[in-house]
């Protein structure tokens, strides 16, 4: 299949309004008649549902959590990027553009990001509208912070609970339209496969959680919006249900998968702290604002951290590395996710690592404290303020802005991290890679859309820190109503798509042969014993760096380990009643085939972008072929994109790699 995007020709910045000028419309009259399915309700798929159903839509919801608001979505902490300038720092559509382009290593769909930074805006006043509590400033005018990878305050945000907020927005929008009969909701239903009739997607299997049924669902056009795969990793700061599942069934329906070894790791989590661990927690990029990265300057010191002999509170200002604003002075602290977990990495297997384990470096707030106490004290006209005043000032302001984070971090760790430094390290985050779309957000099969984290389109090879939320909202909100409109516009006489034909029984026979076939199988092994196995083979040999020779092994153990899985796996519990194992079966048996084609991705691909980055160049000979690479972008397809669309003559400030004219392939 030659793969067409459908980017709009013309300058990208009129693209997206050309676009809408000329697609066709769906009469409200007849938008009665069409029906929706939208898999998953996260803030990509709530936002989706919500406003298909204002529309006039008839939307079908299904989440397999017990209600929307427990989608993973909500444990996004720090903010959502918009271009608004509220800070008059120099932001824009072009700007937010650029930077997200840039902080994917070039390798986005660039007309799709620049549609995103067009709409962002419009996200906030459709949030506040909602009544999402943003922080204001003193003035009442909403409130900005800066993120990694950019020069700007553009990132909006309520505590650190922002995902949670604007969770809560989308899903009062959804239940105004339940309330008015627009959107059925199905909440604990699983969607097990797509069924296609006719080269069209015309409905689901999906497995009803609580009693073990399965139904069978139709509409004239289905969306998938399930988020990302980082469980494939089993420790992720993912929640432990995330799975690929939904996306997956659609892949092996005929929807291409795109960059799945784009893996974000995020270098501000709570580092692991013993094998019984089943997930990981994250710390808000946000705490990079105002909390400084080091390490001991000395080994010696390092080694006497973690042996308990000494505090960090012991080592002075002379005795500490502050590597990232040592290596990247001009974006500091704040440099993209990719470089910063690479930079902890780097020092902590040089023997820099400071927990008991080796892989920590510490995030400090001692200066925070201290500069907001001075500003406070003068405002409050206190002279001469002492040690203890000034404390008390400054951790009020850091309390304000990060309180809910320094709560959780200290409930895990059982550290003041008011008082002693954070310990973080890197860990797997967000998944760029997913199923490849078009411009209309429609994969390769016809009648299936696939919106937010689940598809591969804006991010590249690295998410800029506050992009997610972003993304999620202005597909759901501003992009899918009208394009999925241009494909609907051909259904208004089609009628009622039937559930009691052929492709239905298909699908539903093939998904309850699996479903007898974990329940009856005599295993003597736990599905989690098969993750976690899955885990520790992608995290040592597809994780922060990868090389030839492990990803071939993992290649090889993998395959092995999915052939073992179907003859040892056990699942305790029917098929007909509410069985998490069974589920869980599921979910794995997907992760085991996804783990096998991420690993065969990272192999074919001789570069490093993003958290993708592999070995072979660290050294001056791949460094050598690294820089080189940097002179072109490997991309799925410029159709129509003019020559002069944006040209990178400039340098990497924060890599230091010259980068040359573009080509567009």
């Amino acid at each position: 299949m030659a793969l067409d995007s459908k980017v709009p020709e013309g300058p990208i910045q009129d693209k997206w309004t050309d676009y809408k000028n000329k697609i066709n419309l769906v009469n409200p009259a007849n938008k009665r008649h069409i029906d929706v399915i939208v898999v998953g309700t996260g803030l990509a798929g709530g936002s989706a549902a919500a406003t298909l159903a204002e529309l006039g839509y008839n939307v079908k919801a299904f989440a397999y959590q017990d209600s929307p608001r427990r989608a993973h979505s909500i444990a996004a902490q720090g903010g959502i990027n918009a271009a608004k300038n509220y800070q008059g720092d120099g932001d824009s559509t072009y700007r937010l553009f650029y930077d997200t382009v840039k902080g994917g290593d070039y390798r986005s769909r660039e007309a799709n990001v620049y549609r995103l930074a067009e709409v962002s805006a419009n996200i906030i006043d459709q949030c506040v509208a909602q009544g999402v509590p943003f922080a204001r400033d003193y003035g009442g005018l909403l409130d900005n912070r800066s993120f990694g990878g950019v020069l700007v305050s553009r990132t909006f945000y309520a505590k650190g609970q922002t995902g949670q907020q604007l969770l809560l927005g989308a899903y009062s929008a959804m239940n105004r339209q339940i309330a008015r009969g627009k959107i059925e909701m199905f909440n604990r239903h699983e969607m097990l496969d797509v069924v296609i009739i006719d080269g069209k997607a015309r409905g689901i299997i999906a497995r009803n959680l609580i009693t073990g049924e399965i139904e069978r669902h139709s509409a004239h056009a289905v969306v998938v919006g399930t988020g990302g795969y980082g469980n494939v990793y089993f420790l992720s700061t993912n929640a432990m249900g995330s799975n690929v599942t939904a996306a997956w069934k659609i892949h092996k329906k005929g929807a291409y998968f795109a960059n799945p070894c784009y893996t974000q790791i995020h270098p501000t989590c709570i580092p692991r702290s013993g094998d019984y661990q089943s997930k990981l927690t994250l710390m808000s990029e946000s705490l990079r604002n105002d909390g400084r990265i080091w390490v001991p300057a000395k080994l010696e010191d390092a080694q006497a951290i973690r042996e308990g002999k000494k505090k960090p509170t012991d080592l002075s200002e002379e005795e500490r590395d502050y590597y990232l604003e040592r290596r990247y002075p001009a974006f500091g602290n704040l440099v993209p996710r990719d470089v910063a977990s690479r930079a902890a990495k780097e020092r902590c297997d040089a023997g820099f690592g400071v927990n008991a384990t080796g892989e920590a470096v510490y995030l400090d707030f001692a200066d925070a404290i201290n500069r907001y106490g001075t500003e406070q004290a003068k405002i409050h006209n206190i002279s001469n303020p002492s040690k203890e005043k000034i404390y008390e000032l400054g951790k009020a302001i850091v309390e304000a802005k990060y309180g809910n984070l320094f709560q959780m971090y200290e409930k895990i760790v059982d550290q003041n991290p008011y008082e002693t430094p954070m310990m973080i390290y890197p860990a797997v985050h967000y998944t760029m890679g997913g199923v490849w779309v078009d411009y209309n957000l429609m994969t390769t099969v016809p009648g299936l859309y696939c919106i937010g984290e689940a598809n591969f389109s804006d991010h590249g090879a690295n998410r800029l820190g506050a992009s997610a939320l972003m993304q999620g909202l202005a597909d759901g909100y501003f992009v899918l109503p009208y394009t999925i409109g241009d494909y609907l516009a051909d259904d208004i006489r089609t009628g009622k798509i039937p559930t009691d034909n052929k492709e239905f029984d298909e699908a539903e026979k093939s998904v309850q042969e699996r479903i007898d076939f974990f329940v009856n199988n005599k295993g003597s092994k736990s599905v989690d014993y098969f993750h976690k196995k899955l885990g520790k083979i992608m995290w040592d040999k597809c994780g922060m760096s990868r090389n030839e020779t492990g990803l071939k092994e993992a290649i090889k153990e993998i395959s092995e380990l999915r052939a073992e899985f179907w003859k040892e796996v056990s699942v305790p519990g029917g098929a007909n009643e509410y069985n998490e194992e069974l589920a869980k079966a599921g979910r794995v048996a997907d992760f085991l085939e996804l783990g096998e084609l991420f690993a065969k991705d990272a192999l074919v691909r001789e570069e490093s972008a993003g958290g993708h980055f592999r070995e072979e160049y660290q050294t001056p000979e791949g460094e050598a072929k690294r820089r080189k690479e940097f002179q072109f972008v490997s991309a799925w397809e410029y159709k129509g994109e003019p020559k002069d669309a944006i040209l990178h003559k400039e340098a990497l400030e924060y890599e230091n790699i010259e980068v040359k004219e573009r080509s567009y392939k």
